[in-house]
């Protein structure tokens, strides 16, 4: 009887394993940008990007974003991301702004980077870690996170809690248009988008045969039992 059991579990859970494996997609978005790119200087309207994203299986379970801008003042920048069914982290919230001292934020020309809630360093003050790499591509860092008005009094901005992350994505559908937003709050300097991409990973959902192959074997139980 036990090994009625042991067996009939063994298969339901091996079906319904093999059908909830993570799927990963890729995808990278380097042309036809509104405005050729350019972020308008000064300006609240900014540049908003969308791209509508199809063929993905099952709910998001994490998310990385990437992000190329050149020219321009990083300090200026504001960007977000907004998903099709739900979520939303700021990316950039005028990084280095921080009380009277930097109340402008870095005055750097570009980044290129990736956006991870499991990155050990918070974009907001990247200058502050030694050796800091801004550039090449190949780091990644958290995102800003601090859902504020990019106007706000820089002490309120660099003290906020980073509470719009990458996180809020996880359970979303993933297939839909997606907004990513950037605008130069401060006149002087233009920056240009020059491409950004999204690494997202989804854990589909049961399929038909695995949940009939759990079925079976609580049946199996069921009628051993009886």
């Amino acid at each position: 009887m036990k090994t009625i059991q042991v067996k009939a579990i063994i298969v339901g859970a091996m079906l319904l394993g093999s059908s909830a494996m993570a799927g990963n997609y890729n995808f990278t978005f380097n042309n036809g940008f509104n405005n050729g790119g350019v972020v308008p200087d000064g300006s609240p309207i900014g540049l908003p990007i969308t791209t509508n994203l199809t063929g993905m299986s099952g709910p998001i379970s994490s998310l990385t974003m990437s992000l190329n801008v050149s020219g321009g003042y990083n300090g200026d920048l504001y960007a977000y991301l907004a998903g099709p069914n739900g979520g939303f982290a700021v990316l950039l919230n005028r990084v280095g702004v921080s009380g009277s001292a930097t109340m402008f934020g870095y005055s750097d020309a570009g980044l290129n980077v990736t956006f991870s809630d499991a990155a050990a360093n918070d974009i907001h003050f990247y200058q502050n870690v030694g050796g800091y790499d801004i550039t090449s591509g190949t780091a990644a860092w958290q995102p800003d996170g601090r859902n504020l008005d990019p106007q706000s009094d820089p002490n309120l901005i660099s003290s906020a809690p980073q509470t719009a992350l990458l996180n809020s994505f996880a359970g979303q559908n993933p297939n839909g248009t997606w907004t990513l937003y950037l605008a130069d709050v401060s006149s002087g300097g233009h920056s240009t988008l020059n491409s950004w991409g999204l690494d997202i990973t989804t854990v589909p959902e049961p399929s038909a045969l695995g949940l009939i192959g759990l079925g079976l074997g609580i049946l199996l139980i069921h009628r051993r039992r009886c």
